[in-house]
């Protein structure tokens, strides 16, 4: 822990010495394009033989390709692994919500060592490594950060009422609205950050809410598939055709700015695909196409987690199709930009990933090493839950079954009977990650209140530590009055006088606590515009460590507010709201902010 404190400080003021400061504007750009739920067969380049991808096809012809790349089976474990270098076990993040999203406050990321470097960085679209300080784009190393909330578009932590078209996304916490398609936004907005940052190094994540969940899209690009395809899907390749058109536009953007030669430009995704083909009870297709794999996103199996990996750059020499077929991990990615990059990277010893420069240069001797993946979305991991402890030959699920890739790439046979000691050399590498991720399990990730990086602190019941069912982790569910149940973890970070508004609707929405909410008529998407449920609430209660208080329903109010005397340190926040039926939950939204000493 020391060490990476260490690491942490060292990270933020040196300046990389391998180049030079004087040789700061011959340092490349980075642009790294992350889209969210499209799987490896999701892509024409990749055998797909409905959906339309021209410009990201023409970019899998001109760059090197990892082919036997991996990452998490869902959304913010991904992330965290590709910010830290590190499994997302080790960060505090193998879920994504019930506070197990939050990436710990020690870790150190992308964004940090490249801004440490001399780059100017940006983030646009997904983050999903929390919503409040600590834990937000720019509290860890992002100049520019214009996020949307949570894992998604409409989920509980994002501006109330956005559904992908005309929304308002949060640029470094504030809230700014924007015309347009999401995904026309953010694309929009990291051209614009780039054409400033021109003639300075940059780093740019561009990482886009499409395809995930809900399938919502402009007909012009839907449209195109309607009829070949079921309706659902035909929205969910619409999407990606939408990033398709915006990739080719950016990349011409470089080329137009004199600046594409050097600037590394990468695509990948974040886990399997969402919507791309249907599975039977055992993982396998029944429906659509998945590139011969099986399972798809949230599974254990090869469909889940093997995904897309291209890198284009002229001036290192990366301009021509070439497959690199070693395993490879998104922990792998820290490591090899910052080593590209001739930035100071985190030492070795602390980060599980490696520099796969040597192998992208076409060093042919590669160590044979064991990946794991797992997806593990629960209160706290269980061991062997849904994992692949993967070599470049074997694949060893859950502990159990294993099967041989280079003859069995659709994992059909399990040969476990076959190769006893594959599959005991396999169960005891496992245990050796096991061993490493799971030192810090029984930590909770606290969010840290009353600081002037965040005045007022939003902690929304997306972030309540608990059970998955027990979340309403979307605005669809807090419109239903969904139950939801779970505590905070807060840092109180000084002592003093401070304020709790417990709520049934954001801020934003200026609704008071019994009050439901009117729908509206809308072509795309029932659950964004549909009524709210109105809660006829009677009682609201608090707990913050050992105070407690308790309070009557005022008609009218808007929220009910509470006053306590904090003492600096670590504690939990806990709610009760009770209606006239007796019912109680916790609370949805409370606002907390330091209101003196």
């Amino acid at each position: 822990m020391k060490l990476l404190k260490l690491l942490t400080w060292w990270a933020m003021v040196t300046v990389f010495t391998s180049t030079g400061a004087a040789a700061v504007a011959e340092l490349p750009n980075v642009v790294l394009v992350i889209t969210d739920d499209q799987g490896y067969g999701d892509l024409g380049c990749h055998g797909n033989p409905v959906i339309e991808t021209p410009n990201i096809d023409r970019l899998y012809g001109e760059s090197v390709r990892l082919e036997n790349f991996h990452v998490g089976p869902t959304c913010a474990p991904t992330r965290a692994g590709l910010m830290t270098g590190r499994y997302c076990n080790a960060t505090g993040v193998w879920h994504t919500i019930a506070g197990r999203s939050l990436i710990r406050k020690d870790e150190v990321t992308l964004g940090d060592y490249f801004k440490a470097g001399g780059y100017v960085t940006g983030i646009f679209g997904k983050w999903h490594l929390g919503d409040n300080y600590p834990f937000r784009p720019h509290d860890r190393g992002f100049d520019v950060a214009a996020v949307h909330g949570g894992g998604g578009v409409g989920q509980t932590p994002d501006y109330w009422g956005n559904d992908y078209f005309d929304d308002t996304y949060f640029h470094s916490g504030v809230p700014k609205m924007h015309d347009g398609y999401c995904t026309d936004v953010w694309f929009r907005l990291a051209a614009e950050f780039i054409e400033q940052n021109r003639d300075r190094p940059f780093f740019c994540y561009l990482s886009t809410n499409a395809p995930h969940s809900p399938y919502l899209v402009p007909l012009s690009y839907s449209d195109p598939y309607k009829g070949k395809i079921p309706g659902y899907r035909a929205n969910f390749y619409g999407m990606i055709t939408c990033i398709d058109e915006h990739v080719g536009k950016l990349r011409a953007k470089l080329k137009d700015l004199g600046i594409e030669k050097n600037t590394i430009f990468i695509f990948m995704t974040d886990n399997g695909s969402s919507a791309g083909c249907r599975l039977d009870q055992r993982g396998f297709v029944t429906d659509g196409y998945n590139a011969g794999m099986r399972g798809m996103k949230g599974w254990e199996y090869e469909g889940a987690h093997r995904v897309p990996f291209f890198l284009h750059w002229p001036a290192g020499g990366f301009t021509e199709g070439r497959d690199i077929m070693q395993l490879t991990a998104n922990i792998d990615v820290l490591p090899t930009l910052t080593d590209l990059c001739g930035i100071n990277g985190p030492p070795q010893e602390n980060i599980h990933g490696t520099s796969l420069v040597p192998l992208l240069r076409g060093k042919s001797d590669w160590p044979e090493r064991v990946i794991v993946t797992d997806s593990q979305r629960v209160d706290q991991p269980v061991k062997w839950k849904q994992s692949s402890t993967m070599t470049d030959r074997w694949r060893l699920i859950n502990g159990e079954e294993l099967y041989d890739m280079a003859t069995d790439p659709g994992q059909r046979h399990d040969v476990a009977a076959e190769h006893p000691g594959v599959v005991e050399k396999l169960r005891r590498s496992y245990e050796e990650w096991w061993n490493v991720v799971s030192a810090r399990f029984g930590e909770e990730n606290p969010i840290i209140i009353g600081t002037e990086r965040e005045p007022e602190t939003d902690l929304t019941c997306h972030d309540l530590f608990n059970q998955y069912n027990d979340t309403a982790w979307h605005q669809s569910h807090i419109r239903a009055g969904k139950w939801c149940s779970g505590h905070w973890t807060v840092d109180v970070s000084r002592e003093g006088d401070y304020a709790f508004e417990i709520r049934r609707w954001p801020k934003e929405l200026d609704k008071g606590l019994t009050e439901g909410t009117p729908g509206k008529p809308q072509e795309r998407w029932k659950y964004a515009h549909e009524a709210g449920k109105a809660i006829d609430i009677k009682t609201v209660k608090i707990r913050v460590g050992d105070t407690e208080k308790t309070w009557e329903m005022e008609t009218g109010a808007k929220g009910a507010v509470f006053t306590m005397a904090l003492k600096k340190g670590t504690t939990r926040v806990n709610t009760w709201v009770t209606d006239a039926e007796g019912q109680t939950m916790s609370a949805y939204y409370v606002y907390a902010r330091r209101i003196g000493p």
